[in-house]
């Protein structure tokens, strides 16, 4: 499980005095508690590696979004801090699906469910995801999937 490996990882940057590191993890992990604590209440919960990678590809998404105002706004030291903080979080995600295998991906699914144009998007998103997303950036499978039925 992911989350074994992240609650390692803390215990280990805190006896390699790794300060940089386990604040990065600490960040993680509380990301985790939060979205716990919002599933105490859901009908069902997903299984917990689905949770865990939603949770940093959010986390992903958000560092990449600041990295990118804080070298517009000019300053480059909180931009490296971002950015170290990135390279911990995707370090803890599975190995994502190069593009050549998600449009295979995407490709055997439009078949299966008879997709042929736009309007079938949805569908196909929604078997994409059910079945490859914690392997899948899907912001970048949704542009592929517009692109294999346009």
């Amino acid at each position: 499980m992911i989350r074994d490996g992240i609650k390692a990882a803390q215990i280990e940057a805190m006896k390699a005095g790794d300060k940089p590191r386990l604040a990065a993890v600490r960040l993680i992990l509380a990301k985790l508690k939060d979205r716990d604590i919002e599933l105490r209440t859901a009908a069902s919960t997903p299984d917990d590696d689905v949770i865990v990678v939603d949770v940093l590809q959010k986390m992903i998404k958000q560092r990449r979004e600041s990295i990118t105002m804080y070298e517009q706004g000019g300053r480059a030291e909180l931009a490296a801090q971002e950015q170290a903080e990135l390279e911990v979080i995707e370090g803890f995600l599975p190995k994502q699906m190069s593009e050549d295998e998600t449009r295979a991906a995407i490709e055997a699914i439009k078949v299966e469910v008879g997709a042929s144009s736009v309007k079938d998007m949805g569908k196909v998103m929604a078997v994409l995801k059910e079945r490859h997303g914690t392997v899948l950036d899907m912001s970048k499978a949704s542009g592929l999937v517009k692109a294999a039925l346009g």
